[in-house]
């Protein structure tokens, strides 16, 4: 952690009713090996012995119960109160791993005009037992973010308070996406900056409002998707859709003694999920793109530069031409021998509204390692 760069850091816990785990999450931010640390509870009125446990804490936290409009009510009054520059909120069933708020600042001093630094984080059952890593969190993948799925952990997730007043509070009309909405207009806005260290935990259990939403929370998220892209059907309705029915279509069959066809169903769904919605985006593993690749970069960005690498493919031509986009506007077009390369593009006035959409088309492609075409290898898309 930088020597001079210690910032207040204000923790919000919302809560409701939670008296079950409360106390694991008010240990676990009180636990924290940082200096400077305001902690808000901010409860809705909880009537189950959630103040009692609370007011152990005394002297250490400040508690407020009182009706608050739901939980996103709850943390947006907390961020409106809280004295810190950078903020985040932990739910009142879900934990921070030790060290979290100094890596956090540690990531922060890095990348101080980000919009919040995020990190890896574990799934934990009602005792507390982890049952494995939240496996959607990849390095900051901004069309990613927008048009498949919220890939970020928000118990991992800190925010710049200055950057959060800008693109606003949380939306209180959503009850499933509020984070992912935030961090999606962060994203746009500032840019987020993933960390490698493993910063919080989800609980994971029957009542939580997630593992209960059914096709209420479809219908959020693909409002959700709806604003973000301004697409109808963006790649994200069918990961959520498909993820959301095969559940509820699973379950109606196993009920009817037809397991088997609930199988089937769900087969065909992760099948769907895969080619139509994580493979929409044209970007695979181990940083290979497709003949089309689909990449977004925060509003205000006038260069980039492209790093990469054309395979020597014995079956392949020996060289290969990729052009860059933004919308109808070709930016421009280049041709690459077998090898690294580095490529400055120049966006100009392309580049100047609140985010930037690009897509790159290669002239050939070859059939790849995963079953998938793919036409080159990208190491990293820098703002320049």
């Amino acid at each position: 952690m930088s020597e001079t760069y210690h910032p207040l850091v204000t923790i919000v816990t919302p809560s409701y009713n939670q008296a079950e785990f409360i106390r694991a999450t008010i240990e676990s931010v009180l636990g924290q090996d940082y200096p400077r640390i305001e902690y808000l509870v901010m409860d809705g009125g909880s009537n189950d012995g959630t103040r009692a446990i609370v007011e152990e804490y005394a002297g250490r936290l400040t508690f407020v119960s009182e009706p608050d409009g739901g939980q996103s009510g709850a943390i947006n009054k907390g961020f409106r109160r809280a004295a810190g520059e950078i903020v985040a909120w932990v739910n009142s069933d879900d934990v921070l791993l030790p060290g979290a708020v100094a890596a956090a600042v540690r990531a922060f001093a890095e990348a101080p005009l980000a919009g919040a630094v995020y990190g890896e984080g574990y799934c934990i059952d009602r005792e507390g037992r982890i049952t494995g890593r939240f496996p959607a969190t990849e390095p900051f993948n901004l069309w990613r973010l927008t048009w498949v799925c919220d890939s970020i952990l928000q118990q991992s997730a800190f925010f710049r308070r200055a950057a959060v007043e800008q693109v606003g509070w949380l939306r209180q009309s959503l009850y499933w996406s509020m984070d992912w909405d935030l961090l999606v207009k962060l994203g746009k806005r500032f840019g987020l900056q993933y960390c490698p260290d493993y910063l919080g935990c989800l609980r994971e259990y029957g009542e939580t409002k997630t593992a209960s939403g059914g096709g209420r929370r479809f219908r959020e998220l693909w409002a959700t998707l709806r604003r973000q892209t301004g697409c109808w059907w963006a790649p994200g309705c069918w990961y959520y859709g498909l993820d959301t029915y095969d559940k509820i279509w699973s379950a109606a069959l196993r009920r009817v003694g037809l397991a088997w066809l609930g199988q089937r169903v769900f087969q065909l769904c992760r099948w769907k999920i895969d080619r139509v919605a994580l493979h929409a985006q044209g970007y695979y593993p181990g940083g290979w793109a497709g003949r089309r690749m689909h990449w977004m970069l925060p509003g205000g960005t006038r260069r980039f530069v492209v790093k990469g690498e054309i395979p020597a493919w014995p079956e392949a031509p020996s060289e290969q031409r990729i052009q860059a986009s933004s919308g109808a506007v070709a930016l421009a077009e280049k041709t690459f021998g077998p090898g690294p390369f580095e490529w400055l593009v120049e966006l100009g006035e392309a580049g100047a509204g609140d985010a930037v959409s690009l897509v790159f088309v290669a002239r050939w492609s070859v059939r790849g390692a995963a079953g998938v075409r793919v036409s080159w290898r990208m190491s990293e898309i820098r703002i320049s």
